[in-house]
């Protein structure tokens, strides 16, 4: 079941440990700096050689606890390492929150299925693999939890040279759905976000030039997302104010899907 508790408004996370999957950069980062904000330990998880250098710096800006492990997250090895790390670390884990992605862009009839395989192992296969692993802690601690994917508009709309990226974002929406239904028992609430192009090295690789012009014309905001504004999305849905929220794919897009 899970648990109602009042909702303050506050966002408080004291107390809480958080997993945080592409740390060191973005999104990632940012959802750690917003996690640290409001008092919550934290693991930083990203392929970068910079991840604990970036948890040290949260570190000691917001006066928390914070480490940083260098993981491929295709490989269970690392992986379980990770979850081992947190748990002799901080003793348990409370927030998950799945931000690691990549984005590899061609025609369907063109693109390398390497390519293809490559975004379904990173975006979808290595965050059920982590999401497994870390829901069998939470249950086991009896204590609930929040789980947070970031996933994208592309998991319900077709956009163009997309294909590989759609069907692993889809396949993550799908994860979500079946998780929040069977983990509901044990007071885990798992949700994604899903952002329209962000303002990051990623969303900067994909959109360049007039297809960048002609997509922040069809955006009704009339821009790209700010990495923050993601995160704050993904800050909501990991406190108790969205307990009453599961199996959701909160839409965080300046208004380009109403059309």
């Amino acid at each position: 079941m899970i648990q109602y508790e009042k909702a303050t408004g506050e966002f408080k996370l004291n107390g809480k440990t958080a997993i945080v999957t592409g740390g060191a950069g973005g999104i990632g980062e940012a959802t750690a700096r917003m996690y640290a904000a409001k008092g919550a330990d934290l693991v930083l998880v990203d392929i970068k050689d910079t991840v604990s250098d970036v948890a040290s710096a949260i570190a000691k800006e917001y006066n928390t606890r914070a480490i940083g492990i260098r993981c491929d997250l295709t490989k269970e090895g690392d992986i379980e390492q990770v979850v081992t790390k947190a748990v002799d670390t901080f003793g348990e884990i409370n927030i998950l929150a799945n931000v690691a992605g990549r984005v590899d862009l061609d025609n369907a009839e063109d693109i390398d299925f390497t390519l293809v395989e490559n975004q379904m192992n990173v975006n979808a296969f290595s965050v059920f693999r982590l999401t497994q692993k870390v829901g069998r802690v939470m249950i086991q601690q009896k204590k609930g939890g929040k789980i947070v994917c970031v996933t994208s508009q592309a998991d319900f709309i077709a956009i163009d040279k997309h294909v590989g990226y759609t069907m692993s974002k889809a396949a993550l929406v799908g994860m979500i759905k079946v998780l929040a239904l069977e983990w509901a028992e044990f007071g885990i609430n798992v949700n994604g976000v899903a952002p329209t192009v962000v303002r990051t090295y990623m969303g900067d690789r994909a959109w360049q030039g007039k297809v960048k012009d002609d997509m922040i014309e069809a955006i009704p905001a009339h821009r790209f997302a700010e990495v923050d504004e993601i995160a704050a999305a993904i800050l909501f849905l990991s406190c108790s104010e969205s307990n009453m929220i599961t199996g959701e794919d909160l839409v965080v897009d300046g208004g380009f899907t109403i059309r």
